[in-house]
């Protein structure tokens, strides 16, 4: 069987046994961090952003006034997703913690800096990458009027 690169992040994730009370649990490393409210961001994509949303709104609901911890590790991507996760943020009632872990860019660097004031960070060694905004326009020139 072979395994495409778009689907090794699906099939190599870690599991972690924790002891409780009633016995064993098992866990994906995501959901056991997300226990101790820790949300990982990495590419931005409309699926991610999806799962973040959900993962801070989840967090929310679970308590408003503990603080969320985002660690971004970003090359950036889809601003209109990663656009949905900052105003995700800027809505929470509890603070959000940021922190760039190897490289936040573009719309990484964007989550980074909407995190709450005086909670962000980035380890010793992260690139952080902010570029001038870029558009641009499509279509037939005749349809663009002065």
């Amino acid at each position: 069987m072979t395994v495409s690169n778009e689907n090794v992040s699906q099939v190599l994730v870690p599991m972690v046994v924790e002891q409780t009370g009633r016995g064993e649990r098992s866990y994906d490393i995501y959901s056991r961090l997300l226990k101790d409210r820790i949300v990982f961001v990495g590419q931005i994509d409309d699926h991610i952003a999806n799962l973040v949303i959900a993962q801070l709104l989840f967090l929310q609901m679970e308590d408003g006034k503990k603080d969320i911890n985002l660690y971004i590790n970003s090359p950036g991507g889809v601003v209109t997703a990663g656009l949905a996760i900052f105003d995700t943020m800027q809505f929470l009632t509890c603070d959000v913690v940021t922190y760039c872990i190897g490289m936040a860019a573009s719309m990484g660097a964007v989550l980074l800096c909407a995190g709450t004031k005086g909670k962000r960070f980035a380890l010793p060694n992260s690139d952080i990458m902010i570029h001038q905004v870029h558009g641009g326009a499509q279509g037939q020139a005749s349809d663009v009027e002065r």
